[in-house]
């Protein structure tokens, strides 16, 4: 990792507006859990997390992380004169998305314990099990949604179209879209910490293997297309 690289991605995640709508999902978060508590007594972290938190609000977070860190400079061109450096494509990358990374675990990942601690006045097993398979999640994601930045300006409408309409509206009507859903294969690692949460039946080494092969694939495909605009010139 490239610590400059990593620094002007923090700045530019902090500089866009963008961040305010990251700050703004776990505090949303937080509200309706304190709200749980106090006005619908009897209610669990279980309903909050995977009906709310995990399935929409993770994965928004980490679209959102990602486009902020690397979308502008392809939408303006800038990227061009950042990748004028002499520092390996794939080192830019992976500075891009680790920045991201943290930033979804922050926003994304660690509101869900919490939440789930306001809600249930203890830190549940099934709540620490959907924090683990949120990190899973998260880190596939991030390279998923970085790879799309790299690739196209459009990346949060189809960041968008991915998880709203596949892994939301077609993921609930078709069972073999878990097999391609990184909401699954979380939910699925999450489910062998804690018995009681509802997953696919999906071989657990397979989520492993699936969300590697994402996270892996995703910054190799982001480095590969950062290492054409150094030749074309152009976004």
């Amino acid at each position: 990792m490239n610590p400059t690289i990593a620094r002007l991605a923090v700045y530019a995640l902090l500089g866009a507006k963008r961040v305010w709508a990251l700050l703004a999902f776990p505090v949303f978060l937080l509200v309706i859990a304190f709200a749980m508590r106090t006005f619908a007594q009897g209610s669990t972290s279980a309903e909050l997390i995977s009906g709310l938190a995990y399935p929409v609000l993770l994965p928004l977070v980490a679209l959102l992380a990602t486009s902020s860190v690397l979308g502008p400079e392809v939408d303006d061109g800038s990227i061009v004169y950042l990748l004028a450096k002499p520092v390996n494509r794939y080192v830019v990358a992976f500075s891009k998305f680790v920045v991201a990374w943290v930033a979804t675990l922050l926003a994304g990942v660690l509101p869900l314990p919490i939440a789930g601690y306001i809600v249930d006045g203890m830190l549940t097993r099934g709540t620490q099990a959907w924090a683990i398979g949120g990190v899973v999640a998260a880190t596939a994601y991030c390279a998923l949604f970085l790879a799309l930045a790299a690739v196209t300006r459009y990346a949060v409408v189809f960041g968008l179209l991915f998880v709203l309409l596949w892994e939301g509206a077609l993921g609930g009507l078709l069972g073999g879209i878990a097999w391609v859903s990184v909401r699954q294969w979380g939910a699925r690692i999450a489910e062998n910490v804690d018995r009681f949460i509802v997953a696919p039946d999906l071989p657990l080494a397979y989520a492993f293997g699936a969300a590697l092969v994402v996270t892996v694939g995703g910054l190799w495909w982001a480095g590969d297309r950062l290492r054409s605009f150094t030749v074309r010139g152009e976004a």
